[in-house]
């Protein structure tokens, strides 16, 4: 496992560069985060709001507002569905204010959404040094870009609150491409959009789940650099063969030694 901990070198010449385009896992590998929807206290929380935001709403009580949920979720997956389908959950909290109509509706849902976000999150911080890891790349010329399995209600505001929605070159959530990892198909449209389709191999992906971020980048022909943290799933190993890195997670990413790679 690599655990440099040296300071980055002078960044290569385009020429010399591996990298054109770094692509970025977010929780887990940018952002420490803990959530908990299970939350007596989420709900209450999501019950108030739907009560304030739509004071005729029949779901104002927990028993209809979970039920109203979960139904609404049931109807997001259409019958075709691919195996890495991912929707788009804002129209579920819609349905959950049915007085409501038009972009006011949306907006409410956008609302009622972060609110339960907010009230069911028991941790959220940035791992130490990420700001400063992704302007060096960036100094260095390359182009940092969010690759998310995500929900957007809840992953745009987080991204505000960061301050990270402006470090970064593009941001690519998988509800809002109806796609998630590990599909080389998000990945392919992600270099698409980066001018890379041809040119996979200028690409690298930085994430903390083997089968997500390392192998559904290698589908794509893109290389993976795997980071271990706590929060990656129970049954990844602390090392990935298949990486072409693996990064020290303990108790945060390595990202001097990740720096070192990219750019030294």
């Amino acid at each position: 496992m690599v655990t440099r901990t040296s300071a980055m070198a002078m960044p290569r010449s385009a020429s010399r560069r591996r990298y054109d385009v770094a692509f970025f896992d977010l929780y887990g590998t940018l952002v420490d985060i803990r959530t908990d929807e299970s939350s007596p206290c989420a709900w209450a929380a999501l019950c108030g709001a739907i009560g304030r935001l739509d004071p005729s709403s029949p779901y104002r009580d927990e028993p209809s507002a979970r039920d109203a949920f979960d139904c609404a979720m049931a109807l997001l997956e259409p019958a075709d569905a691919g195996e890495h389908y991912e929707p788009d959950m804002l129209p579920v909290y819609r349905a959950l204010l049915p007085g409501l109509s038009g972009e006011a509706a949306t907006r409410a849902a956008r609302e009622l959404a972060w609110t339960f976000r907010r009230a069911c999150t028991n941790l959220l911080r940035l791992y130490p040094g990420v700001h400063e890891m992704l302007d060096a790349l960036r100094s260095g010329g390359l182009r940092v870009v969010l690759l998310s399995n995500a929900q957007s209600c809840y992953t745009r505001p987080e991204l505000a609150l960061l301050g990270l929605d402006a470090a970064l070159d593009r941001i690519v959530i998988s509800s809002e491409e109806g796609v998630r990892k590990p599909s080389a198909a998000l990945y392919r449209r992600a270099l698409e959009r980066e001018g890379l389709s041809d040119r996979p191999d200028r690409a690298v992906m930085v994430g903390n789940d083997v089968r997500c971020d390392i192998l559904g980048a290698a589908a794509a022909g893109v290389d993976g650099v795997y980071v271990r943290t706590a929060i990656s799933p129970a049954g990844d190993p602390h090392v990935c063969p298949q990486a072409v890195l693996t990064l020290r997670g303990d108790p945060a990413p390595d990202y001097a030694a990740l720096l070192d790679f990219l750019l030294g």
